[in-house]
């Protein structure tokens, strides 16, 4: 059965774009059902129909917890199966999450646990790291914490700084995301406290993209 997907996103929507790529070219069994966002302005949401798209600047609600009840409300219209934040800049609730728990998934562009937030690309070379990544993960409330699914690793070269390094982890975090996602859509993935399942069997370690974009453990 074709998986349905809900999409947060905040910016230009590149991940998304990548998603949709992968669908249009058969690689992904999946459709997005809506594309959620609290900027109304991001590039993200011109890529697909109107209908298929939600904005709310946070703004115009009392509160965070009422603005959270009718995006949560706009995502359970949908019927998603998947909800992928894919560069949502705001930190989600506590209540959010629990309502989509198991099913809410994360791409962060880094080797978690390492460079939980913001500034991965900087941090990672102030650290004078060999090697620096992304990952995709189940959300929990603790920020960037919740269990790796998998990764992908590039190297560091000397010369990088962090738009250099930032631009070539880039296709390689779409791939990663469109990889986890296939996984997903066959109903290959579950969430078991700290733990995830593939295929029934806890992962010891997150999953490893290779160069011809396959998942290995």
């Amino acid at each position: 059965m074709t998986a349905r997907i809900a999409v947060l996103a905040s910016g230009r929507g590149s991940n998304l774009q990548a998603i949709l790529e992968a669908i249009r070219r058969g690689t992904l069994d999946a459709e997005v059902v809506g594309v959620f966002s609290d900027r109304p302005a991001a590039p993200a949401l011109q890529q697909v129909p109107e209908p298929l798209r939600w904005s709310r600047r946070p703004s115009g609600f009392p509160d965070k917890t009422a603005y959270e009840d009718a995006l949560a409300q706009a995502i359970d219209a949908v019927r998603p199966d998947w909800v992928v934040c894919a560069g949502y800049m705001r930190i989600l609730g506590d209540a959010l999450i629990a309502r989509f728990r198991g099913r809410l998934l994360n791409i962060h562009p880094s080797l978690l646990p390492r460079y939980r937030g913001l500034h991965t690309h900087a941090r990672a070379l102030e650290a004078r790291d060999a090697d620096h990544g992304a990952s995709v993960h189940f959300v929990i409330p603790e920020l960037d914490a919740g269990a790796v699914i998998a990764q992908v690793r590039v190297p560091i070269l000397a010369d990088d700084t962090p738009e250099t390094l930032a631009a070539r982890l880039l296709p390689r975090e779409h791939a990663l995301l469109v990889a986890v996602l296939r996984l997903a859509a066959t109903g290959a993935l579950a969430e078991q406290g700290d733990i995830t399942l593939c295929h029934g069997q806890p992962l010891l370690n997150p999953l490893l993209l290779d160069s011809t974009d396959r998942l290995n453990p």
